[in-house]
């Protein structure tokens, strides 16, 4: 076909498929901008501007740049293939053959997604991590759609939210969390959710999405990643909760529902920190802690229709629990938990164990790999004597 132009619905197809090129949205096909008069324009006020973007999101998904983009953010994390065994390198050729009609189901709305493979790891803390691959072409359409909502919504979010949103990480919650408890706010309301990714209720969580989308042919497609199924030894199990950990919406989706939470919380002027849905709250005495743990129960039970572990949950002094790997002590000072030490020791050991063949150089590459991201993401701790024993123990 060379570079011939040939039109496909909104789109023109080139060669490749990095070369969708878009149809301006205001081409009337007789000259004009389609702009209207200047006093049209001026009616035009802003509200009707952001209710005309929300209601056209499939076609900025569908963009140019970023399905490219998103094309390039799948290759770059690579990962499993889904059920249809169908590898990252595959995706190219899979578009070359099935671009156009690919599109197409995006912008009609008809675009059906494929159940998830489920994988189960081990939690560090013991237990089992259920993750649900979806294939790589769900994933792409997955990251085309975050690039599109993350910009607008996470502009909305709170800033005490830490957790899967650009430009924030585990370091600044542990600072922010540290600063509390340096101004004497040392009792902690560690709120646990009940296999949180597991349980979240999708009517609940779409009502909250379609606050911020006008456009339903992106809701569906929301909706069926959700209500895909799961793959699970050759059988495909229905879901009719949870929003899977392992395709790149879930954590934007998880955001959005606790969102509810963090505005709650600010509303009552609490001091907290939340890394996804790691939530403790920062108070001064347990008294208030205790009330503080019943009405957020309470909260997040009836409103947005999540368990607490109550079993696990606790309203304590800070240095008794630990956050996101950390333990905060008087003045906010941090440390590094015990559990976090003796998971460093036992990659350790399996990095370094005799009878794992191996190429020295190999050994030592991956040891010092492993070293300096562990050092990396625990340097805001006072560790400098034990990090010393761990290096001779080494």
């Amino acid at each position: 076909m060379g570079v011939e132009k040939q039109q496909v619905g909104a789109y023109y197809q080139l060669e490749l498929f990095e070369d969708w090129v878009p149809r301006s949205h205001g081409d009337t096909g007789n000259g004009g901008t389609g702009a209207g008069t200047h006093e049209e324009r001026q009616t035009f006020t802003a509200s009707n501007e952001r209710r005309a973007l929300a209601q056209n999101l499939m076609e900025r998904v569908c963009n140019l740049a970023n399905l490219n983009r998103a094309y390039k953010g799948v290759k770059a994390n690579k990962g499993s293939a889904g059920i249809d065994g169908m590898t990252v390198k595959d995706l190219r050729e899979w578009l070359h053959t099935h671009r156009d009609e690919f599109i197409a189901s995006l912008l009609d709305g008809t675009y059906q997604p494929a159940p998830v493979k489920r994988v189960e790891i081990p939690k560090p803390g013991g237990g089992i991590r259920q993750l649900g691959i979806p294939t790589v072409v769900d994933r792409l359409v997955q990251q085309a759609i975050l690039q599109i909502l993350t910009p607008d919504i996470d502009a909305s979010f709170s800033e005490s939210s830490f957790g899967f949103r650009p430009g924030r990480s585990a370091h600044d919650a542990l600072r922010q969390a540290s600063r509390y408890v340096a101004e004497g706010h040392i009792i902690v309301v560690d709120c646990d959710l009940e296999k949180f990714f597991d349980r979240v209720n999708h009517d609940v969580l779409m009502a909250r999405v379609a606050r911020r989308i006008g456009d339903k042919r992106l809701l569906r497609i929301i909706r069926r990643f959700l209500e895909a199924g799961i793959m699970v030894n050759g059988v495909c199990m229905e879901r009719y909760e949870g929003t899977p950990q392992g395709g790149p919406l879930s954590p934007l989706l998880a955001n959005i529902l606790l969102d509810d939470l963090d505005k709650e919380l600010e509303k009552r002027g609490h001091c907290f920190c939340r890394y996804a849905d790691d939530c403790n709250i920062y108070v001064r005495s347990e008294a208030v802690g205790r009330r503080v743990m019943e009405s957020i129960t309470q909260f997040l039970e009836n409103q947005l229709r999540l368990r607490v572990n109550r079993d696990k949950s606790a309203v304590a002094h800070v240095s008794e629990r630990k956050f996101l790997g950390y333990r905060l002590h008087q003045g906010g000072r941090l440390l590094v938990v015990p559990q976090s030490w003796q998971r460093a020791k036992d990659r350790i050991r399996e990095i370094t164990r005799r009878n794992r063949p191996m190429p020295f150089e190999d050994r030592i590459e991956k040891l010092n790999e492993f070293l300096l991201g562990w050092v990396r993401y625990f340097h805001l701790a006072e560790c400098r004597t034990k990090l010393e024993r761990l290096e001779e123990w080494t």
